[in-house]
């Protein structure tokens, strides 16, 4: 696995790319040709806080994980068996999805776990009224919701307007 490792406010050291470097190769062993795989592992520091975010793409779908603590290694371990976690859990769906198409990239000759298979538990019909964004912002926040559907007016389509985690507000717009 090709590792591209950078740093965002933080200067990455050697032992800290080795640290990285012998986790992430535990992954290796779940793709067939872990030579073609190049992740990406940004490090950041906000606060007191240490942020990792590994993103790994393949050819049929992408891993994504971040994590945050104030001990830098104890981030990297978590963010690692996060990726691991998401690679064992969705090996089954992964693999009856792309049965037909090309074999997946994962090597499957580990034991499931015995995970519940998620299903839908409610289902909820909405009333959007047209408004916008900034009436949006004030019912999302009125609502305490990381989330609202509204009818965008400026936009003349359904919008999902959602909270990031950086406190900021993005949208998705359904044309």
């Amino acid at each position: 696995m090709e590792l591209n490792i950078r740093g965002d406010k933080v200067t990455v050291t050697k032992a800290i790319k080795d640290y990285v470097t012998e986790k992430m190769h535990k992954l290796e062993k779940y793709f067939d040709n872990e030579r073609t795989i190049k992740a990406t592992v940004l490090i950041k520091v906000k606060n007191e806080e240490q942020i990792i975010e590994v993103t790994v793409p393949t050819n049929r779908f992408t891993l994504r994980a971040e994590e945050k603590h104030v001990d830098l290694y104890a981030a990297i371990d978590l963010v690692v068996d996060k990726l691991e976690r998401q690679i064992r859990k969705n090996k089954t769906k992964l693999n009856n999805k792309y049965r037909n198409i090309i074999q997946v990239d994962f090597e499957t000759d580990f034991d499931e776990e015995s995970d519940e298979e998620l299903k839908i538990v409610k289902r909820k019909n909405i009333d959007t009224k047209p408004m916008d964004e900034e009436e949006a912002m004030l019912q999302l926040e009125l609502l305490n919701h990381d989330f609202f559907v509204f009818k965008n007016v400026d936009e003349e389509c359904v919008s999902v307007m959602y909270k990031r985690k950086d406190g900021n507000y993005g949208i998705i717009n359904v044309k």
